[in-house]
């Protein structure tokens, strides 16, 4: 393994957490391919600059708390980084239903307290752009029927 690479490579890992996906796109930029760059990744598994298990639970705290992701979009995204459904499913119990209802409720009833638009029209884009964000629709709906009467 080339040194320099190396350093890169470590350093882009311990920066933030990465999934298998990112760092073999950053190895190809950085000219490593085939069995090289799957040499890098096994390398960096068992220095521990990489844990799938890691970046999953990381991404979810990351993308529910800041980014007000619901679980739909998160296994999307999750899944389409080739992150395995059991590392999915893990990191999604970091979310406890309490926290997931209250910050849904929250969001509802900002776009609500925002808008002065009729009552359909209201139920529709709150659904709209709630289901956009990845949370489920019937609890959107249920939300919304409790803070329009």
């Amino acid at each position: 393994m080339e040194s320099s690479v190396k350093k890169k490579i470590e350093y882009f890992c311990a920066y933030q957490e990465r999934c298998h996906l990112d760092v073999t796109k950053k190895l190809n930029k950085l000219g490593v391919f085939g069995d090289n760059a799957d040499e890098y990744v096994c390398y960096l598994i068992d220095e521990n600059f990489l844990s799938e298990t890691r970046f999953s639970e990381a991404f979810v705290r990351g993308k529910f708390n800041y980014n007000d992701w619901g679980k739909n979009k998160i296994i999307r995204e999750l899944k389409s980084r080739n992150i395995s459904d059991w590392n999915i499913s893990n990191a999604l119990k970091q979310i406890n239903d309490l926290d997931y209802n209250t910050k849904l409720k929250k969001l509802c009833v900002k776009q609500v307290e925002l808008s002065d638009k009729p009552k359909a029209e209201l139920r529709n884009k709150v659904i709209k752009s709630l289901s956009l964000k990845g949370w489920e629709i019937d609890l959107i709906i249920n939300q919304i029927n409790q803070l329009i009467k």
